[in-house]
């Protein structure tokens, strides 16, 4: 007998050969010393399987080479299979038989026996061969630890199984005992059927191993990556179901889905601009895809209700009829006129110009003059909605142009959200109190406000938190500032700058008799036929109990004086009258807090009434003179500021100039103190105006002459001797009419501002023009000769310095005679 197989060199040498039943299977190969359980239902293996109980149950299991083939014949089976033995045999209703078979060891066919029922084969055993027992022991121990971590990962192989392995020693059978539990492809399985070298065998299950837990390992890492996305998506899907249990718990409805179907018609319906529209739809489109608890939905949201509810191309109407435009100005406030004019100016140029920019106006003057209520009166009288917002302390660029969405919490600025406000697109808005805004790191707000207040920008203005051009140029735009020194130079340059001034005495009696008596009066529960205020008593509200440009304090007096009578009235009976004079008003406020400037008494030496500007309005400034021994010290006290220190010390050099015309050596000041003194020392006083109230009071006090009492001055003055130009006339000259002064000195270049000055005013106090110190001297001093005062050839005389006091009453014979 030949060493080998001449049909495969690589199986061993034949035996003693065998004719037995085949058994095709379909996709599934026994290997030696493995119990399967088989269901077998085609006519020709079941008449195999009982050729082989009738005999001594040996038969042969091959595998097909291709699964589908219902009728194989010799070429569709593979020629190495397993001997088996049938162990139990069972026939079935529906005619298939189930077979429990063992297999027992692999067997080469060597040729197919013809017969008719079923495939009869001749077969022989094939004689296993093992190499060197190391490498075995080796292989094995590899093939062990790499069972273990395949049954690990593979789920569907019980553990159990393991410990079966472990106690397998024959590695032949190790091979086959663990290739049937592997997940192979019918190939390899034949494969390693067909390999009679055990080494070889082990080596090839070890690869085959090796590459499935390989392929395990990528499974295991996508079924946990897949199975944590289904825990989230699973988690956040119980907890919304729970979320809508709960509303319907509670009769709420899925409100989301509504949410954005009224936020899709609500964008159709709405007028905005190109811009606007692509956006908010975009944002729209975002909002869809998202969860409705996110926080990002949140945000989108509200962006998205924002700029809805701005007015894109809501406008009001403006009521372009001028009669009744000024009825309404005039009836809401007294005087004004330069306001009232050019608002009428503007709604005049409406009515011709179809599209006209809207004005920005800044009105600038003292707390309580009624530039506020004034803006609301303008909205009014041409029916525009008004909004405000203060930007006082305002310090952060924010605020005026909003912060960016990337921010928590983030909002539009305070013009968005004043427009929103409005609902109109072309309100009356004003920005109070915009000179005391303020910077820091924050950025400077009043910066922000260019763009707003400018008319060639403010159509594009962009806020930060919409990132969309809004059109702000049909707004009216209104500032109020008390100064205009904390509005930067660039933003004065936007604005038209209206400026109110302070009420005079007239105005206030006028503002309260029309509307503050009556409003007071309402407020505490009054009527006409309780109380009843005379002129004079008002007067001496104005005068004695209130210092100030505005009328706040004026009302809250008022008020205080509304009150008491209104205790008055409740202790009594309702129909109880009480009339308010000039002396009641004492006994219901009390001790007056403000002294009344009045002129002097009698005319005096060195003793000059003065005209001052304050906030508040004019008042009247007594300046005093004094020489007394010395050495030609200047002292100035009152507390004074560096120009009037400046001016009294020009005033001195123009008298030491013209000493000779005036009578005195050209070292008079040599031998003299002069003190100058500013009476109220508590109060600061500063400004050029009172030059010439300085050089009138010197020379009286050094030629020993009275200035007039019914004479006052304001002016500046140089040191040749020139009166300059002055601000605050009006208020000034109404201090003066107050006072009882019957001349008042003014710069002749003040000429044009008596237009402002009331005709009443103008008729009851005389006003004199001067354009140089020598004419003050001459209409201020009670001189017996004027003719002879300031000749130049005049004779020197000898200066007396009395060391009485400033204001002592003086007579003919106090004065210097001359040598």
């Amino acid at each position: 007998m030949s060493t080998e197989n001449p049909q495969n060199p690589s199986l061993p040498a034949r035996k003693q050969t065998r004719t037995i039943p085949l058994l095709p299977l379909r996709d599934i190969i026994v290997f030696p010393h493995m119990v399967v359980p088989l269901f077998v239902g085609r006519q020709k293996s079941i008449a195999a399987l009982e050729q082989a109980m009738n005999s001594d149950k040996d038969l042969l299991l091959a595998a097909q080479k291709k699964a589908k083939t219902n009728d194989p014949n010799e070429a569709d089976i593979y020629r190495v299979g397993t001997l088996s033995t049938i162990i139990q045999l069972l026939r079935l209703p529906d005619g298939t038989v189930k077979v429990l078979v063992e297999g027992k060891r692999r067997a080469l066919v060597n040729k197919f026996v013809p017969h008719e029922k079923y495939f009869l084969v001749e077969v022989e055993e094939v004689e296993e061969t093992k190499d060197d027992s190391v490498v075995l022991e080796a292989l094995m121990r590899s093939v062990h630890s790499t069972f273990e971590t395949y049954v690990k990962l593979n789920k569907k192989i019980p553990p159990e199984m393991l410990m079966s392995v472990a106690s397998i020693d024959d590695p032949a059978r190790l091979a086959d005992t663990i290739v049937a539990h592997l997940s192979l492809k019918l190939k390899d399985k034949q494969e390693i059927l067909e390999l009679v070298d055990v080494r070889k065998r082990l080596e090839m299950l070890y690869s085959l191993m090796e590459s499935e837990i390989e392929i395990l390992q990528v499974e295991k890492r996508i079924r946990n990556r897949i199975k944590k996305q289904m825990e989230k998506t699973q988690k956040e899907y119980y907890l919304n179901e729970q979320m809508q249990a709960i509303q319907k718990e509670l009769g709420e409805k899925d409100e989301f889905k509504n949410e954005l179907q009224e936020l899709e018609e609500a964008i159709k319906k709405k007028k905005m601009s190109k811009e606007a529209t692509s956006k908010v739809t975009k944002e729209l489109k975002k909002l869809k895809m998202m969860s409705p608890m996110s926080a990002e939905a949140t945000v989108v949201r509200n962006y998205i209700d924002w700029a809805l509810s701005l007015p894109w191309s809501e406008v009001t109407e403006d009521k372009i009829d001028l009669e009744a435009s000024e009825r309404i100005l005039q009836r809401d406030h007294y005087g004004l006129e330069k306001v009232k004019e050019r608002i009428l100016e503007y709604l005049a140029v409406q009515a011709l110009v179809k599209k006209i920019r809207g004005p920005i106006l800044c009105f600038v003057g003292p707390p309580g003059v009624g530039k506020t209520s004034l803006a609301h009166s303008i909205a009014n009288a041409m029916g525009r909605k008004f909004v405000r917002i203060s930007l006082g302390g305002v310090r952060d660029e924010a605020e005026i142009r909003g912060h960016r969405r990337t921010y928590i919490g983030a909002l539009p600025g305070k013009i968005i959200q004043s427009m929103k406000k409005a609902g109109s697109n072309n309100p009356v808005f004003l920005l109070d109190e915009v000179d005391k805004m303020s910077m820091d790191f924050r950025g400077d707000p009043s910066s922000a406000l260019l763009e707003v207040l400018d008319p060639e920008q403010n159509s594009t203005f962009n806020d930060h938190y919409l990132d969309l051009d809004y059109d702000l140029s049909k707004v009216m735009f209104i500032t109020t500032a008390n100064s205009l020194f904390g509005i930067p130079m660039p933003l004065q340059d936007r604005m038209e700058i209206i400026r109110i001034e302070g009420y005079t005495e007239l105005e206030k009696l006028h503002i309260a008799k029309r509307h503050l008596l009556e409003k007071q009066m309402m407020a505490n529960g009054l009527s006409k036929d309780n109380i009843e205020f005379s002129d004079n008593s008002i007067r001496t509200i104005i005068r004695r109990y209130t210092r100030e440009a505005g009328v706040r304090n004026l009302e809250r007096e008022i008020a205080s004086v509304c009150r008491k009578v209104a205790k008055e009235v409740v202790n009594h009976s309702k129909d109880y009258k009480v009339r308010v004079n000039s002396k009641t008003v004492i006994k219901y406020l009390g001790v007056p807090k403000f002294r009344y400037s009045k002129k002097e008494e009698e005319s005096q030496i060195g003793l000059t009434t003065g005209l001052a500007w304050t906030e508040v309005g004019g008042d009247i400034l007594m300046t005093e003179v004094t020489v007394v021994p010395g050495k030609g010290k200047l002292t100035i006290t009152g507390k004074l500021g560096d120009v009037m220190q400046e001016s009294a010390q020009a005033a001195l050099s123009y008298v030491r100039s013209r000493a000779s015309a005036l009578g005195l050596k050209q070292d008079f000041y040599q031998n003299v103190d002069i003190h100058v003194h500013v009476p109220e020392g508590a109060i600061p006083k500063d400004g050029p105006s009172a030059g010439i109230t300085l050089a009138t009071s010197i020379v009286s006090a050094l030629l020993r002459i009275p200035v007039k009492n019914s004479v006052a001055m304001t002016g500046e003055i140089t040191l040749r001797g020139r009166v300059l130009p002055i601000g605050g006339l009006k208020e000034k000259i109404l201090a003066a009419h107050r006072g009882g002064i019957e001349l008042v000195l003014i710069p002749k270049e003040n000429e044009k501002d008596l237009k402002e000055i009331p005709e009443r005013i103008r008729r009851e106090v005389k006003i004199h023009l001067v354009d140089h110190m020598d004419e003050v001297l001459l209409k201020a001093l009670i001189l017996e000769d004027p003719k002879d005062f300031l000749r130049k050839d005049k004779d020197i005389t000898e200066l007396v310095i009395d060391t009485t006091a400033v204001g002592s009453d003086t007579t003919e014979d106090d004065r210097p005679a001359p040598h």
